[in-house]
């Protein structure tokens, strides 16, 4: 359970708290809470309280890189209504957690690099004043878990992970998600580092890889990519060899020289 205090909106003693009861979420499932939120010393007509979820997202610009908070899913929770002076009251709500929202824990531990959050927003008085970002871990989908698993039984490091902006085809988000990895086992000689971007949806996802490929006699090294899809129904070895799959048709293929 997350309780933070947010806000006190434009000088008005508006107190808002916000509850998460599950903090620790998987795409796809419904995330409850409930907002508390007390009047000041006057009367004030509230046009609507909003939760949002947001990422922070490395951005490119030119030969120059900085970190922006985007905004995935904004969702209304309540209508107008009318908040007396010191009187307490609560809204409750549960909202379904995209299915593409990017890994940001695994095993329960926050996944380094990663910032996911969700913030309060609340309209008074024709103006809208946001909240802090209350921290949000999103643990990998079965399937995604299967496959990371695989990748460590391979000898892959872990390196670190990120969100880049822009939108993958086939994709909703203004975002992409790269698991970085060193190469281990019998891929050391072909790779350097893997990427790994997951597009999920409600019955299977589509896995990304990149491959930053090493250089060989008379050649440099180049990036190789490949896809594949996974059926939240396939067997952990099915996912496996799906997974080996895109691996080694990433290693057999050359590089123009």
């Amino acid at each position: 359970m997350v309780f933070r205090k947010l806000m006190a909106a434009f000088g008005a003693g508006v107190e808002v708290d916000t509850v998460l009861q599950n903090s620790h979420v998987r795409p796809g499932e419904v995330l409850r809470g409930q907002v508390n939120f007390r009047g000041g010393g006057s009367d004030y007509k509230v046009e609507g309280i909003f939760i949002d979820f947001t990422a922070v997202v490395e951005v490119e610009s030119g030969d120059n890189e900085y970190k922006s908070n985007y905004s995935f899913l904004r969702q209304q929770i309540t209508g107008p209504f009318h908040l007396a002076a010191g009187a307490p009251q609560s809204a409750p709500f549960e909202i379904q957690v995209p299915w593409e929202t990017p890994i940001s824990a695994i095993g329960g531990h926050p996944l380094r690099g990663m910032k996911l959050g969700v913030s309060t927003e609340l309209a008074l008085a024709g103006a809208l004043d946001k909240g802090d970002l209350d921290p949000l871990f999103v643990n990998p989908l079965p399937a995604q878990d299967n496959l990371l698993s695989a990748l460590d039984r391979m000898g892959f490091r872990f390196k670190k992970a990120d969100l880049e902006r822009g939108t993958l085809h086939g994709s909703q988000m203004p975002f992409f998600q790269e698991i970085e990895y060193y190469a281990g086992g019998e891929y050391q000689r072909h790779f350097n580092e893997l990427e790994l971007t997951f597009i999920a949806g409600p019955q299977s996802m589509g896995v990304i890889l990149e491959a930053d490929k090493r250089g060989g006699f008379a050649s440099s090294g180049h990036d190789s990519y490949s896809h594949f899809t996974v059926h939240y129904n396939d067997h952990p070895g099915q996912v496996e060899q799906s997974l080996r799959g895109g691996l080694q048709a990433m290693a057999q293929k050359r590089g123009w020289f």
